[in-house]
């Protein structure tokens, strides 16, 4: 089966297709937010660069977040659009599952720490596994000193990694002692996708197209504004 995966959870958004032998194609698409212009012609050249066809894709997996509010939208929207337009079952994975997913291999705990805006960011704590990482709790948001408080009360040394460990990792070292992951490994990875999606499919745990949604943790700021006007009257 091959696996189409979406990611545009970040500005750094990108599509990939793997098959039972592994990655088969992998498009970035570069900084900013154009990610609804840029997903069709990635998708149409990931396909030219395996050899295949739209029509030989036999799933779809998708970013749900948490991360940039449009961007997630936008992606979810295209990987329905492929799922129903072909009739393909679909798999949802957490953008914080990605960023931890390359250090699958290190020797100590993993925090992933995806940067949320307004001084705050969405993390989650891993376990390296055979064949992976385990998440340790839900995915939460939070600000910065709520972080620092859980790396601080588990007692692990963690490594950090994502674009939120990347942008405050100046305070964090004043107050914390931690490891960083290299800064390509900053951004939730479409390769990544791809490759725990097919581990997904063998274990049969699909997931229900009509409810998939992003995973956004905090209102979004449009409707945060929104009561505020609400409030104001």
């Amino acid at each position: 089966m091959i696996i189409l995966g979406i990611e545009t959870a970040t500005q750094r958004a990108g599509v990939a297709l793997g098959g039972p032998d592994g990655l088969l194609a992998s498009i970035e698409i570069g900084g900013g937010r154009r990610h609804a212009e840029s997903l069709n012609p990635a998708v149409e050249q990931a396909c030219q660069h395996a050899g295949i066809t739209i029509g030989e894709i036999g799933a779809v997996a998708i970013d749900i977040g948490p991360g940039l509010f449009t961007g997630m939208r936008v992606g979810i929207a295209a990987a329905k659009a492929f799922a129903y337009a072909l009739e393909l079952p679909m798999i949802a994975v957490s953008s914080l599952d990605l960023v931890a997913f390359p250090l699958r291999f290190s020797a100590g705990r993993v925090a992933a720490v995806i940067d949320a805006r307004k001084g705050q960011v969405f993390y989650a704590f891993y376990a390296p596994v055979p064949g992976g990482v385990q998440r340790l709790g839900e995915p939460v948001v939070g600000s910065l000193d709520e972080l620092v408080a859980e790396l601080q009360l588990s007692g692990e040394h963690h490594i950090l990694v994502g674009d939120g460990a990347l942008r405050y990792r100046d305070q964090l070292t004043d107050v914390i002692r931690c490891d960083y992951a290299d800064e390509f490994l900053n951004f939730p990875s479409a390769a990544a996708l791809v490759y725990l999606a097919r581990g997904a499919a063998l274990r049969g745990q699909w997931t229900d197209a009509a409810l998939i949604q992003p995973m956004y943790l905090r209102e979004p700021d449009a409707q945060i504004n929104w009561q505020v006007r609400q409030g104001a009257r």
